[in-house]
């Protein structure tokens, strides 16, 4: 069985019209001027013309939508390792449930990228712009998220221990489920309108100090502490 992957191009001429009898010669003209099949296989194009499988009778006629009907049911057997690029439209390597420990992102533009359930543990992000990036259920322990531009960005669940958050702008980030800040240094951290479990929110207040270097804001005040 052929998988496809990428299908670039579909075209067919004269399809939408049901060709006469006469029409079907055995003439190598009459055979290949019909439909072409142009797909990319493996970093390669392929051509398949005629689609030498469609049999006109009486009382059938085949469609542009049936044949597209038909590419379409053969994505479903697209091999996953080829159909799944990347983890964000701004980094293409595949970032998501992946053990990425100690690896360095350091000002990298990653925005909406997915590093669900991945392991990150010491890693580097310094300086990254992170936009609406999903950390959802990963695992940052040790990470370095200084001066990261974290807005929007999903931590649920995530374990983000002893991370150095120093400077990292997180407005707007969710914080939900059991996500641990234990041990990180939020020194000029900016939590604007992060959304933290009271226990968490007693607990980084605790340790709270400095100015955001980029917002202006300083740290004990985004995080509403008393």
């Amino acid at each position: 069985m052929v998988i496809l992957s990428n299908v670039s191009l579909f075209s067919c001429c004269n399809i939408s019209q049901k060709p006469s009898l006469s029409s079907l010669s055995n003439s190598p003209s009459s055979r290949n001027s019909h439909c072409a099949l142009r797909y990319s296989q493996e970093g390669k194009e392929v051509v398949v013309s005629p689609l030498r499988s469609v049999v006109w009778s009486s009382g059938e006629e085949v469609s542009k939508r049936s044949l597209l009907a038909l590419v379409s049911a053969s994505l479903f057997f697209v091999d996953p390792a080829l159909a799944f690029k990347g983890g964000g439209p701004y980094g293409q390597g595949v970032t998501r449930g992946q053990d990425l420990s100690g690896k360095d992102f350091s000002g990298q533009t990653l925005i909406r990228q997915d590093f669900k359930t991945s392991i990150l543990r010491q890693a580097n992000f310094k300086g990254a712009k992170l936009l609406g990036a999903s950390f959802f259920d990963a695992d940052l322990t040790g990470a370095d998220l200084s001066e990261a531009d974290l807005r929007g960005a999903d931590f649920s669940l995530a374990n983000v221990t002893k991370v150095n958050l120093t400077n990292a702008n997180l407005e707007g980030a969710t914080a939900t489920g059991n996500t641990s800040f234990k041990g990180s240094n939020i020194t000029g951290a900016d939590f604007t309108d992060v959304p933290l479990r009271d226990d968490q929110r007693v607990y980084l207040c605790k340790i709270a100090d400095g100015v955001n270097a980029t917002t202006g804001n300083a740290t004990r005040d985004t995080l509403l502490c008393n």
